[in-house]
């Protein structure tokens, strides 16, 4: 088994990066904000929630030689029917919503440029492009870019407003305000909780990470990674605690409540701090957008790949696949032509990145989504993409749950006491919030 070191870090850069976006940092805003440094214990607990989840799906890749959606597949044709539903709604809606939220930082450091629905049409259109013209290697170099400008902000915004440490390590002791129990669970859930996750595996594989060698990289990857998201979530509430909470300043939820934290910092630190946040806000916005487009498009290749009864879109290597690697991993990619995935059967190691069903997922995350941000969502889209959406994470954690204390996963690698008991927590609060979730719908 390979040693983990800081030259392997990629993959869960990329996951943990895509699943944090501009909405899990204003939830962690708000919640400092609302409550001091009271629930600081329930933003950890969701970094290491995700930490079970995003490992979990690299060592079913690993260890089986097999993609989660082929898992999925042997568990029942639900399991096809609940996935080909959920892509097709959800990336419709959620196209709209992503190119909203990285317009908007955009629209504000350049005020008067353009409308705000044309920043989104912009985005969406570069974030095609992007992930069109390049392969996996670029797209992770980016992504680490990206994050490291995240990183900076955040840290700096939090050393800026000046932490009071006793209060912040209080808020490591569990406790519930009056009337926060849901709004705790939503913290706990929401801390980089997406469906590219799922998606962990199939980057992971695109790296060249192939067999169970590479399962002490794979966990330092990941635990590297959340202990970075971690960073993130504990400075926006240091950020709400001390900007927000001693003030007693609201911001508004969603995305426009970092646009109001522009504002409070222009008032209290000046115009630079408040430009500064901005490019932080459009960092943390554009890694969701283009790691969606990125690691869904490759789910979903993977899916049509199923479906037609071929082998799956399961990624190659950057490099040739090194001798030993599983059975039915998917056709290596010579040597130079960058990271990928093998296209159907590995038949002719067509990267997945190039295939028709890659390229049409990424074409529908864009250019469809473009007539939300002019027309009000229908009342009937916004009911099916919240039920479909509310049942995802519980669907993840509990399918992941199933496979990997099966005859499906090697004896060696099935669950042990902990991660049982991380998936199962996981998986009952993720059918928590979907019973909140869908009960809050606009029926």
């Amino acid at each position: 088994m390979r040693r983990a070191g800081w030259r392997y870090i990629g993959p869960g850069i990329v996951v943990a990066a895509t699943g944090v976006g501009a909405g899990d940092l204003v939830a962690t805003l708000v919640a400092g904000g609302k409550y001091g440094y009271t629930l600081l214990w329930a933003a950890v607990l969701g970094c290491l929630i995700k930490i079970s989840l995003a490992e979990a799906a690299g060592r079913w890749h690993l260890a089986t030689g097999r993609t989660l959606l082929d898992g999925w597949r042997s568990l029942g044709a639900w399991t096809t029917v609940y996935f080909a539903g959920y892509v097709g709604v959800w990336g419709f809606v959620y196209g709209a919503a992503a190119m909203s939220s990285t317009a908007l930082p955009l629209a504000a450091l350049f005020p008067g440029v353009m409308g705000l629905k044309w920043w989104a049409v912009l985005c969406g259109v570069g974030g095609l492009l992007f992930v069109w013209f390049n392969r996996y290697a670029v797209f992770e170099k980016v992504m680490t870019a990206l994050v490291g400008v995240m990183f900076l902000v955040t840290v700096y915004l939090a050393v800026r407003v000046g932490p009071r440490l006793g209060d912040l390590a209080a808020g490591l002791v569990p406790a519930l305000p009056d009337g926060s129990l849901l709004y705790t669970l939503g913290l706990v859930g929401g801390v980089g909780g997406t469906i590219t996750l799922a998606a962990y595996g199939y980057w992971v594989n695109a790296k060249g990470w192939r067999d169970t060698g590479w399962m002490r990289v794979m966990r330092f990857d990941n635990r590297v990674a959340y202990l970075t998201t971690g960073v993130f979530v504990v400075a926006m509430l240091v950020v709400g605690a001390e900007l927000l909470h001693s003030s007693g300043i609201a911001v508004a939820k969603g995305d426009r409540g970092l646009i109001d934290l522009g504002g409070v910092l222009a008032e209290r630190y000046g115009t630079a701090t408040a430009k500064l946040f901005l490019v932080g806000f459009f960092a943390a916005s554009v890694t969701s957008l283009i790691g969606v487009w990125q690691g869904v498009s490759l789910l979903f290749a993977d899916f049509v790949a199923r479906v037609r009864g071929r082998e799956g879109a399961s990624a190659a290597p950057e490099a040739a696949q090194a001798p030993g690697g599983p059975a039915g991993a998917g056709a290596p990619v010579p040597a130079g032509e960058g990271a990928g995935a093998a296209g159907a059967a590995g038949a002719d190691a067509v990267p997945v990145e190039r295939s028709v069903p890659f390229r049409a997922y990424l074409l529908w995350l864009t250019f469809p989504p473009m007539s939300l941000l002019f027309l009000d969502q229908p009342f009937a889209l916004v009911v099916v993409y919240g039920v479909i959406g509310a049942f995802f994470m519980p669907f993840l954690a509990l399918t992941l749950l199933w496979l990997l204390n099966s005859h499906r996963t090697p004896r060696a690698w099935r669950n042990g006491w902990l991660a049982n008991t991380m998936l199962g927590a996981a998986g009952v609060l993720f059918l928590v919030l979907c019973v909140e979730q869908v009960r809050d719908l606009p029926w």
